[in-house]
């Protein structure tokens, strides 16, 4: 059988008037040994009835109902087993009742004397977890809070004795018999009104005992003497709750720096390190926003790309957050200190200033917390906590815990920066080493090959005075076109190391494109004139709007295009010249050709400074792996874009850059 209901309920509704009070359990086990010590130092037979919450409760007092047992035979233990409580009335009555039942949220003691009588009815008050206070530290066993009426008043103990034994029929209906006596003997059952006659007639009588003349202690006395008891108890569970709270707060405070030491240690990305801080700092200090934001102190404004948030608050993320135009930033900057509104409606700093007034009601900041990170002076960034539902102000000891964790913070991110600074000083280092490696194969390859024909051709000239014109003349223009080839290599380093450089003084004009193009097509033709060219196919509207761009450097870029479209297709193939405008006040310039083609692995390094598909010393189509590198400096130069699509090898390839227009 299972009641679910509460006997403190049924109480308090049979009667309205009873207030019922908090109690902690040492000052319940403190009124419950003085109620039992009450019933051992008198000689009367009192009813007794005790529930208990556990098997395990009731163990801890099992000898002290042996011996009021002696007493009366009228006492009542309940309980919910564990191991082998159960219904019995071996020594007194134990009734067992199922640990799902309602009694086992409560603590119950009934003693109903003679002359004297209380009752200690209570129930636990539990907190659910989601509406717990997160920085209520947790409560130890005797600082469990119980809800409930304790009171010497007999009428209550009589109600509170009476639906014990209701509850106890229930359970032990073989009982009924014992329990009418209980409540006749001990007045129980109300009775209809006497006469005043017979009142007086009754008053004027001895009281008679249940037995033999009990000695009562004094009712009074007994009264006094627990209220003091419980008066004391309970503050002294208020102090132990106080430092609880303080060591409570102060482990929390390690654990929180130590759960972001420990991230600093695992992770140097400092998003990583943010989003640690940002979820377990919003959490201990139950706010209802929480920012950690990277800035600077000359910042006009950030994007909030981090953010601790509870539900049913505003969201913050990826909005701009304005600094310069708040005054409490500007004044954790320039003292470099936290700044803590608690009520920003009563604020004057808020109150004169119409853009936060108006920040505050549209995000409903009640109260506003902004602690700088430093590190050697230095504005690194910024932790903001905002309650948005009420102004519980934050204790010293959070706020100091804020700043800790924002000095710690500070570290961490100097360190994220110093070792990201490290890897790109280390990819600089790979890039400068793969350059020289490059340098020497190409200077290797490009110089010295051509250094040797020069050389055996001027060698067999000077030697042969008598050699045939036509021989002397194939002689010298080997030597003229590998001179030439040196040139040009030569010429394109020196042009990409002033592009590089920054040295490179543009001059930008207004051009037509078609005029580039054209320029453009004439100088490889002409560097052609020994090879049969793919056909070129140009499609320029002349409707195109003026571009604007240094004209030297656009023809060169687009020869070097064009070269290398045609140097990689077949005579059979075609190469084609396109523009249109894109929509972005810039004309998009495309040259494809029906080629070799690029491989989808190499789309993102063709780019690079000497890049060759076919390796720096196995090359059929001869250059210097310069060329794009080249047209990538000159387009950025006039902040333009380029960029190579690719269907695969030998699928062709097609090459766009954008201009900007006038």
């Amino acid at each position: 059988m299972i009641v679910p209901i509460s006997l403190l309920a049924e109480l308090l509704q049979a009667l309205p008037q009873l207030r019922a009070q908090i109690y902690f359990k040492s000052s319940m086990t403190a009124l419950s040994h003085a109620m039992e010590d009450l019933v051992l130092a008198g000689s009367d037979e009192p009813l007794v009835i005790a529930s208990f919450q556990r098997e395990r409760f009731y163990r801890q007092e099992a000898h002290r109902y042996r011996r009021i047992s002696d007493r009366s035979s009228q006492v009542y233990v309940l309980a919910a087993p564990e191991t082998d409580f159960k219904n019995s009335s071996e020594f007194y009555e134990t009734v067992a009742f199922d640990p799902r039942d309602g009694l086992s949220q409560e603590w119950h003691l009934v003693v109903i004397g003679e002359n004297y009588s209380t009752c200690l009815i209570c129930q636990e008050k539990f907190i659910p977890l989601e509406n717990q206070d997160e920085r209520e530290p947790l409560l130890m066993d005797q600082a469990r809070r119980f809800e409930g009426i304790w009171t010497f008043d007999r009428d209550v103990s009589c109600k509170a004795a009476q639906l014990l034994l209701d509850r106890i029929v229930k359970y032990r209906p073989e009982l009924g018999e014992k329990i009418e006596r209980a409540q006749t003997t001990y007045n129980l059952v109300k009775k209809p009104k006497k006469s005043r006659k017979a009142e007086t007639a009754k008053a004027a009588k001895p009281e008679k005992t249940l037995g033999k003349t009990a000695k009562i202690p004094n009712p009074k006395l007994s009264d006094a003497f627990t209220e003091r008891l419980v008066t004391y108890l309970q503050a002294g569970q208020h102090k132990l709750l106080k430092a609880y709270g303080a060591i409570a707060a102060q482990e929390r405070k390690e654990r929180l720096v130590n759960t972001i030491t420990t991230a600093m240690r695992q992770s140097l990305n400092p998003q990583e390190i943010v989003e640690v801080a940002v979820q377990e700092l919003g959490t201990a200090l139950s706010a209802n926003r929480c920012l950690i934001y990277r800035c600077k102190a000359t910042d006009i404004a950030t994007k909030i790309e981090r953010e601790f948030l509870r539900p049913s608050t505003n969201s913050l993320l990826n909005q701009t957050w304005p600094l310069q135009e708040n005054p409490i930033f500007r004044d954790a900057v320039a003292n470099q200190e936290r700044v803590y509104i608690q009520d920003t409606a009563q604020h004057p700093l808020i109150v004169n200033t119409k853009s936060l007034q108006k920040t505050v009601q549209q995000w409903e900041i009640v109260s506003w917390l902004m602690v700088p990170v430093l590190y050697h002076g230095r504005i690194l960034g910024m932790v903001e906590m905002h309650q948005c539902r009420s102004t519980l102000a934050w204790e010293e000891d959070e706020l100091a815990l804020v700043e800790a964790i924002a000095t710690q913070l500070g570290s961490a991110l100097i360190q994220a920066e110093t070792y990201a600074n490290l890897e790109e000083l280390n990819q600089q280092l790979e890039a400068l080493d793969r350059t020289r490696s490059n340098l020497i194969a190409i200077t290797g390859h490009e110089l010295r090959t051509p250094l040797s024909t020069i050389q055996v051709c001027l060698e067999s000239l000077n030697s042969e005075p008598d050699m045939p014109a036509e021989l002397r003349k194939i002689m010298l223009e080997t030597a003229l076109g590998d001179a030439d080839r040196m040139r040009k290599l030569v010429q394109d380093f020196l042009t990409l190391s002033h592009l590089e450089s920054g040295r490179v003084e543009w001059n930008v004009e207004s051009l037509t494109l078609q005029e580039c193009v054209d320029l453009a097509l004439s100088s490889v033709r002409a560097r052609s004139f020994d090879r049969k060219l793919p056909e070129i196919i140009t499609d320029v509207s002349a409707e195109l709007p003026l571009v604007q761009a240094d004209g030297e450097w656009l023809v060169e870029v687009l020869s070097k295009l064009l070269d290398n479209a045609c140097k990689f297709t077949t005579p059979q193939g075609s190469v084609t010249v396109r523009a249109h405008c894109n929509g972005y006040r810039m004309v998009e310039v495309l040259v494809a050709d029906t080629g070799r083609g690029i491989e989808a692995n190499s789309l993102k390094v063709v780019f690079d400074r000497f890049y060759q598909e076919e390796g720096a010393l196995r090359r059929s189509a001869g250059g210097t792996g310069l060329g794009l590198a080249i047209c990538k400096q000159i387009v950025a130069g006039w902040g333009g874009k380029i960029w190579v699509d690719s269907p695969g090898k030998d699928k062709g390839s097609e090459f766009h850059f954008t201009i900007p227009t006038v």
